[in-house]
This record gives structure tokens, sequence and C-alpha cells, in this order.
């Protein structure tokens, strides 16, 4: 009787250690192992804010961009310059006045602003003739501006000379901007009328700046031979002290 005592009660003890063991194994998981409900919560915790961040401080960003593009130049070559059907050339597609202010921007290093009016001018000589007569009493707007205009402290300004005066829209540029203690100087092209005053015109709209000497080239000239007109450009830069 004994003897079936102690079977039954270790035959009892081995069942339970048994089923004690089972039951730790069922309540954990192997280190890794994921359920597919926690790796959809996982991924819905990544930051949306990641790729924002990534953009912002990525390399072409508009910042990154905006200084590659920043010369920090103290000169800046400001000009007025058209296209299309021009006394003594014809009909062009660069304007006499560009050709030299790219030369004179390129000799100084300086940076350059091409004036620009928001109405399109016409691309006929009688067309001009008229828009100049009108923007006499209905000045021109400007298109843009030049932000940094404080970071300049010299300014080589170009135009053609229309019908022997400074076209109406410099004027509004002059007018624009407060050019006390700068230096402007003039350069233009011409059919014949030289520079025509156009250092008095500047000096009496800027009169707290210094007025450079002026180079006049002729649009023919300035055209049609570029050589002579990069040796003017050369000799009067070289002569002011200005090349780069």
């Amino acid at each position: 009787m004994k003897k079936l005592l102690s079977f039954l009660l270790c035959t009892c003890l081995l069942l339970t250690v048994t089923a004690c063991g089972r039951g730790g194994g069922a309540n954990s998981e192997p280190a890794g192992t994921e359920t597919p409900e926690s790796s959809q919560s996982d991924a819905s915790k990544q930051p949306e804010s990641e790729p924002e961040e990534s953009n912002t401080n990525s390399e072409t960003g508009p910042d990154q961009s905006s200084d590659e593009t920043t010369s920090g130049s103290n000169i800046l070559v400001a000009y007025f310059s058209l296209a299309g059907e021009q006394y003594e050339v014809g009909v062009i597609e660069k304007g006499n006045t560009e050709i030299v202010a790219e030369m004179i921007a390129d000799a100084t290093g300086a940076d350059t602003f091409k004036i620009e009016s928001t109405e399109e001018y016409p691309t006929t000589y009688d067309g001009l003739l008229d828009i100049s007569r009108k923007e006499e009493t209905d000045p021109p707007e400007i298109a843009g501006t030049v932000e940094n205009m404080d970071d300049y402290d010299t300014i080589f300004l170009g135009y053609p000379i229309w019908w022997g005066d400074t076209p109406t829209i410099i004027k509004v540029f002059l007018q624009s901007y407060d050019f006390s203690g700068k230096t402007i100087i003039p350069f233009c092209t011409h059919g014949g009328s030289g520079l025509a005053g156009m250092d008095r015109t500047i000096g009496e709209l800027c009169p707290d700046s210094t007025i450079g000497e002026g180079l006049a080239i002729r649009g023919s000239t300035a055209q049609n031979d570029r050589n002579s007109t990069q040796e003017s450009v050369t000799k009067w830069l070289s002569d002011n002290g200005y090349n780069k």
C-alpha cells in the first residue's frame, strides 16, 4: 500500500513540473520577434518630419542655391538695351549697349542688372520713337529691383542715347534708389550724338554721387566691330583703374 501511494505521489509531482514548464514557454517570445500589429505600430511612430529635415539640409536647397549665385562684388553694371530694329544696324538679336555692358562686367568682375520695363517695347524703329515720346509724360515701370543696392560702391550705368537724350526709363531707375556717396560711371551707345550730356543728366538726378568719366561707343561699332569695341572698353577701364 505504501509503495502504491509513493508511486501515485511521484506521478503527480512529475505531471505538475511538466505542466509548469510548458506554461512558461507559451507566455514568452524569442528576442526580436514582432507581431504584425507591433510592426504597424512602430511604422506609424516614425517621425513624419524626417523627409522635410532632409530637404532643408540638402546641398541643393534654396538657401544654398542663393549663396552660390551671390558674387559679393561691390561693382554693379546696370544697363538698358533693346534688340529689334535699331538705327544704323537694322534688326539685331542683342542690343548694342548690352554688348558693351557684358565687356565691362567681364573685365571688372562686376554684377549685372538689366533695366527692363514691365511693358514690352516695340521692335520697330518707328514704334520706339512713338513710345519714347509717350514715356516723357507717362513714365514706364521697371520690372525687378536691385535688392542689395547698398552693397555697391560703384555703378557703371549704360544705355542707348535716344534722339539726343537719356531714355525716361533711366531717369526712373535713378530716382528709385539712393545713390548718395556712390560713384556712377556712365557709358552709352549712340548714332552720332556721343555722350549727349549724360553725365550732366545723371548728376542732376544724383547730386550726392560722384560721376565718373563716361564712355561713348557708336552703336554700329559695338554691333559690327567687337574687337574695336573691346579695345575701347579695355583702355577706358584701365585709364580709370577699373580692370579686374
